[in-house]
């Protein structure tokens, strides 16, 4: 169960007014770039008008080592391999530099490893195997930082690197020629948050010199490193939003067949592309084919030159996405299973999860989910005899390369950024390494980051209008440092809920003075929906334009929504008293009393549980309509309790929580738990 912290963005309505008619856009939009954190009006038309210059290629460093020996290997026709990353980042950095160099006459072959018997970056017998088939300089795209012994062993063969990567250096970098990595400590380019892609395009430009520059080679890969940078997830700011909106422009001509023959498999062809757009459709088919079969066929779409091969084999790629995504779902619910046998682990600060032979393209999908379910940092690790290999999602504000870092003692191989991060380890290691992460955890200051829902403003219902989010356009590309904009509806009564799309959707309206709105809530059943009619609520929205009827119509999605007045801060430190009890952590007296239920709180809710029938969703949408309940800590503690002697049973499903109250016999000491027995010699302990 995840809490979210809402915050409603700050903004001086005032200067938002005057900035916005400084740059000629209407109000809302200056609110939205305050937001932002652009004040500026010389700012505020650079993100409106994305064509902020291109940075030297050449302070990023080394970049002059790495132009002279690629340089040297085009002139002597020496055998080039571009050795990639199977993700769609590293799948368009391959083909942009393969293509690349191919138009340079070079004698050049790309490499992809393969994710299940390789796993990511350089690997000795991939060295090997290119030494053997005369390759005597590897060129690495989104990878290569960490390959310290790789590149020491490729050098014994003979055979020169050159690294260029986006992923954060360890305290040693690779002995390669060159280590292009704007991440580098003596790295003096004004900007550094480029996708492996994004490295790769900047090569790119130093190779070709300053009398082209980046302007002219965005006609020929502005669509690639635009699904590189998208992919990966990097902020779109600065640089990345010129290379983004190049490439959506690019994308939606239709120049490169692979692009064209996979847009029209997913009905997307003939039509203006969002960043979102890509990030949905283009970018998961593309991961796809890494995750389940060979990456190196995403490769081949994106530099086929004929139709008929990129039609053949964009029918693959979407096939293979098709399987991704069934596997997923059956790791997935192997992944809530372990939670559901062993309810602890739910309690960590950081979630560690592992089974026999998942599947190791879904696992950091997987972990995704979770850590969107529960809230919290998420290691998924597949194990295949006695070795293990993980994927790891973070939440903001806690850097899970970090993490893992400080554990490197238990680890084979482990790489990543604050977000994410990937690692191989013994399985014999596993235990310890679930609890040296989480005392590290443990061990920084200040509780645990919680998810945050940044709204950029509160809206009035009555003010809606289909020309908000025509004004958003403006905005684009999003993504990354430039999210899609989230309103606020604050304070309205939900006056009908009807299941649509076979009951898979809602449709909700709600209320607020004279006026109503018609609201999409997709994914969510009827019986998953935690809210009432009449319940007041604030609503978490989207603004969409569709077009209907020949005419174009506002769209409301809700992406969140909860309680009006729910005090989340509460529940928050609630939780994590609650769990902080669980893990069997020393209690102060305080925090104690905060946890015990009083037997007024336990008759409260039993007798609420009792008469709904237990309850679906979230816990604290059922106790915040409790009044008695004590504090959220106690009400956890009840729960608790109450199961302990098998008077409910809860039920965690991938995307619901559930507690069915069950029929017993005769009276039911609830001292005899094992829970509350513990806290009451916890308590004791404390007043010693």
């Amino acid at each position: 169960m995840s809490i979210k912290k809402w915050q409603v963005m700050s903004f001086d309505r005032i200067q938002a007014t005057k900035l916005a008619a400084e740059v000629g856009v209407p109000p809302l939009l200056g609110v939205l770039l305050q937001t932002r954190g652009i004040t500026d009006p010389g700012q505020a038309r650079t993100m409106l008008s994305p064509g902020a210059e291109f940075s030297d290629p050449f302070l990023l460093p080394d970049m002059q080592k790495a132009v002279e020996r690629i340089g040297r290997a085009l002139d002597s026709f020496e055998k080039i391999a571009v050795y990639g990353d199977y993700d769609a980042d590293g799948v368009t950095a391959t083909a942009m530099m393969y293509s690349y160099l191919e138009s340079c006459g070079g004698n050049v072959i790309f490499y992809i490893p393969d994710r299940e018997a390789e796993g990511y970056g350089l690997n000795m017998d991939a060295v090997k195997a290119l030494h053997d088939e005369g390759v005597s300089l590897i060129l690495t795209v989104d990878n290569g930082i960490s390959s310290v012994a790789e590149v020491e062993y490729a050098a014994s063969l003979g055979i020169d690197t050159v690294i260029t990567d986006h992923h954060r250096p360890k305290s040693e970098l690779p002995k390669a020629v060159a280590v292009v990595d704007p991440w580098r400590e003596d790295c003096t380019c004004p900007y550094r948050d480029y996708s492996g892609a994004g490295v790769a395009f900047k090569l790119l430009t130093a190779l070709e010199g300053p009398e082209f520059g980046a302007e002219a080679l965005l006609d020929n890969y502005a669509d690639l490193v635009a699904i590189g940078t998208i992919g990966d997830v990097v902020p779109l700011t600065g640089e990345n939003r010129q290379l983004v909106s190049s490439g959506l422009i690019a994308l939606s001509n239709g120049d490169r067949p692979g692009l064209a023959a996979l847009l029209e498999l997913c009905g997307m062809d003939q039509r203006p592309l969002t960043a979102m757009d890509v990030a949905y459709t283009i970018v998961p088919r593309i991961n796809a084919t890494g995750r389940m079969g060979a990456a190196d066929r995403a490769v081949r779409l994106l530099t086929a030159d004929s139709m008929e091969d990129a039609e053949n084999l964009a029918a693959e790629i979407c096939s293979e996405n098709a399987s991704r995504r069934k596997i997923e779902d059956e790791v997935l619910q192997e992944a809530m299973n372990c939670f559901r046998e062993n309810p602890s682990l739910l309690y960590d600060r950081v979630l560690v999860v592992w089974g026999e032979n998942w599947h190791h393209g879904v696992i950091g999908i997987v972990a995704a989910k979770i850590t969107e379910r529960f809230g919290k940092p998420c290691i998924v690790l597949s194990c295949n005899g006695k070795d293990a290999k993980g994927s790891g999602r973070s939440v903001e504000g806690f850097s899970l390369f970090d993490a893992v870092c400080s554990c490197d003692d238990l680890l084979t191989k482990y790489g990543g950024h604050p977000m994410a991060a990937g690692m191989s380890l013994p399985v014999s290691n596993l235990e310890e390494f679930r609890k040296r992460i989480n005392q590290y955890a443990a061990s920084l200051p200040g509780p645990m980051p919680v998810p945050l829902l940044r709204i950029d403003c509160v809206l009035k219902p009555e003010k809606l209008s289909v020309d908000i989010p025509q004004s958003l356009q403006m905005l684009e590309p999003f993504g990354t440092g430039n999210p899609f904009p989230l309103f606020g509806l604050f304070g309205v009564v939900i006056t009908d809920i009807t299941p649509v799309g076979g009951g898979k959707h809602l449709r909700l309206t709600v209320k607020k003075g004279n006026t109503s709105v018609s609201c999409m809530k997709f994914g969510v059943t009827l019986e998953q929906f935690a809210f009432r009619v009449g319940d007041t609520v604030d609503l978490a929205v989207v603004l969409k334009a569709r077009p209907y009827g020949g005419h174009l119509t506002l769209s409301v999605i809700v992406r969140d929504i909860r309680l009006a007045g729910m005090d989340e801060e509460a529940l928050i430190s609630g939780r994590a008293l609650y769990e902080k009890a669980l893990r069997g952590e020393l209690l102060s007296p305080e925090e104690t009393a905060e946890l015990l239920p009083t037997r007024e709180v336990f008759s409260t809710v039993y007798r609420a549980l009792r008469d709904n029938g237990g309850f679906c969703g979230e816990p604290e949408y059922f106790f915040s309509r409790l009044s008695g309940a004590g504090g959220f800590a106690a009400f956890l503690t009840a729960l608790a309790v109450f199961q302990d002697c098998g008077l409910i049973e809860e039920d965690r499903e991938s995307n619901t929580y559930r507690v069915r109250v069950m029929r017993t016999s005769g009276k039911v000491n609830l001292e005899e738990s094992p829970l509350l027995v513990s806290l009451h010699s916890a308590g004791k302990a404390g007043e010693q």
